[in-house]
């Protein structure tokens, strides 16, 4: 029969394991919010597509430069991030006869593919009137996450990057036809000159990038 004593000394041998393991647990929720978090980051345009362009300024480069650096803070955070693409390229096939579409359409299996738990839809606005500014996100209502992250994430440009922008609602056509939860954002406009230069600069696109990490930790833990 085990005495009073060494139940008592056992006792407090698995209360300081359980303290020592809750607060490495707790050390590692503190570091990696997002640890094994799939999240897709999607740089818009590629290829035959630069979308937007300014002179020489294409969307498709800038874009690609800002969901790399958002790659790496996502990964920071402890997230398993995937790219819909690296390099300037399309996505579509030879045989699509409609290639745009056809582009879309192999976004959103990737999506499906890699079990997306969000994706990150990086894109660049422009406007003929070049006093047009601010970051922005647009939603579909398809998943009733979409709105709740993208008022997260809008609501964080607002604050930090002080747009004047409001959440929107598009109906194009990848953003109506995948139930993974994200949404399209417009990291600025190229029309506009200050955001133009901008958002060719690595330390803004850090801070993009930080700005929209942030959101994403705030939106899984909403």
């Amino acid at each position: 029969m085990i005495s009073k004593q060494k139940y008592m000394f056992f006792i407090l041998i698995l209360f300081m394991i359980g303290t020592l393991i809750f607060s490495k647990v707790d050390a590692i929720t503190n570091e990696l919010p997002l640890l094994g978090r799939v999240i897709f980051v999607d740089p818009g345009h590629g290829g035959r597509d630069p979308g937007t362009t300014y002179g020489k300024i294409m969307e498709k480069d800038i874009v690609l430069e800002i969901s790399q650096v958002l790659r790496d803070e996502l990964m920071k955070k402890g997230a398993i991030v995937y790219m819909t693409r690296e390099t300037d390229e399309d996505l579509s096939s030879q045989w699509d006869v409609r290639k745009k579409r056809g582009d879309l359409y192999r976004r959103i299996l990737m999506y499906k593919k890699y079990q997306a738990e969000l994706y990150l839809s990086i894109h660049i606005n422009y406007y003929s009137n070049s006093s047009e500014s601010g970051a922005e996100v647009l939603y579909n209502p398809i998943n009733s996450e979409n709105k709740i992250f993208g008022e997260i994430l809008m609501n964080n440009f607002k604050t930090s990057l002080g747009s004047k922008r409001k959440l929107k609602r598009t109906d194009l056509y990848m953003y109506q036809n995948t139930t993974v939860p994200g949404v399209l954002i417009e990291c600025g406009f190229l029309s506009n000159p200050n955001e133009r230069y901008l958002m060719q600069k690595k330390d803004y696109q850090q801070k993009l990038s930080r700005i929209i990490t942030d959101s994403v930790i705030t939106y899984f833990n909403h």
